[in-house]
């Protein structure tokens, strides 16, 4: 066996967050990788703690100014944190985050991530959603202070 060689399956630690605006539209990432609408999110670097790793992928991805609020919870739930790329399958480990807009939603950011940025009102998504856990909104429109592990 090669030493060297990937791993077909891995488990790695990702962060995602759900960002209102002051009128509780939702902010969505139209992502370039997969051409869908998603939550802000991505993959913990090597020294970073969840946290920061948050912070670094809203600035990668929105260059707008947030401020997280919230931790909704931990998702590890393979049917939903399961994903199948050409030449391996990765269970993501994903800590979920709540946050909030400061300043003026500027939608004509795009870069090598992001192919465009929206808000959307809670009833009314975009119908191309990139795979999120079934309890997504409803964790995070949820009254509990308590974390959810899902």
């Amino acid at each position: 066996m090669n030493p060297f060689a990937l791993p077909t399956q891995s488990i790695l630690p990702a962060v995602a967050a759900i960002i209102f605006d002051k009128r509780g539209q939702v902010l969505l990432q139209k992502r370039r990788d997969v051409n869908q609408w998603g939550l802000i999110g991505g993959h913990v670097e090597f020294g970073e703690t969840v946290e920061q790793a948050i912070y670094r992928e809203i600035q990668e991805e929105t260059a707008l100014n947030i401020r997280i609020d919230k931790l909704i919870g931990v998702y590890s739930e393979p049917a939903s944190q399961t994903y199948h790329y050409a030449h391996q399958s990765v269970q993501y480990i994903t800590t979920y985050f709540r946050g909030r807009l400061l300043g003026d939603f500027k939608d004509e950011f795009s870069n090598e991530e992001t192919i465009q940025l929206g808000l959307f009102n809670v009833d009314a998504l975009p119908v191309e959603l990139a795979q999120l856990n079934a309890h997504w909104m409803t964790d995070a429109l949820s009254l509990t202070s308590e974390a959810f592990v899902r």
